[in-house]
């Protein structure tokens, strides 16, 4: 059987709660159910979860972009307090869009023998997919679980599934 992990993208304060900075708004409150029964599924299942969380630095170029956000030690870069990661479960900062770029997440799926990965969280076309294209072009099987990801702009929300799907070979469910 294929070892699978789950990622858990920006379930940050900063994207999730009304008064975040770049908040999803409805649309990202309405992920935390699915992505908590998720959450208790792999851990039940002794697979791993895996937290990926935006960790910028106060002079970010990405904010020349978007909403200053999810600043190393403020509050909006924490994880929700519905989806805290517990003791077993990784949380790996980042400072890009993809999970993977300047980050040690492929060298601990690889060794954790990962080759499957399932993505839930914020923002679906932008980190979401992201980092689904790079697993993909490491070769990890990707699943998406649709009711498990959002964005603040519905639109780029159905394209980014669309070109996951059609252009990654992404499963998405």
């Amino acid at each position: 059987m294929t070892k699978r992990a789950l990622l858990v993208i920006d379930m940050l304060n900063d994207f999730i709660e009304p008064e975040g900075s770049l908040s999803v708004g409805r649309a990202g409150e309405e992920i935390i159910g699915p992505i908590a029964r998720e959450i208790r599924r792999f851990r039940g299942a002794g697979e791993p979860v895996i937290f990926i969380c935006d960790h910028h630095l106060a002079a970010d170029p990405e904010f020349s972009m978007f909403p200053v956000h999810c600043v190393k030690g403020t509050r909006g870069a924490e994880v929700i307090d519905a989806l805290k990661p517990g003791e077993e479960d990784l949380v790996i900062p980042k400072r890009r869009y993809s999970a993977f770029f300047g980050t040690d997440l492929d060298l601990c799926l690889r060794e954790l023998g990962v080759e499957e990965l399932v993505l839930v969280g914020v923002c679906t076309n932008i980190c979401v997919l992201y980092t689904a294209c790079d697993a993909r072009m490491r070769n990890y099987r990707v699943t998406v679980l649709e009711a498990g990801v959002a964005s603040f702009d519905e639109e780029a929300h159905r394209f980014a599934l669309t070109q996951m799907k059609n252009v990654l070979g992404v499963k998405v469910e």
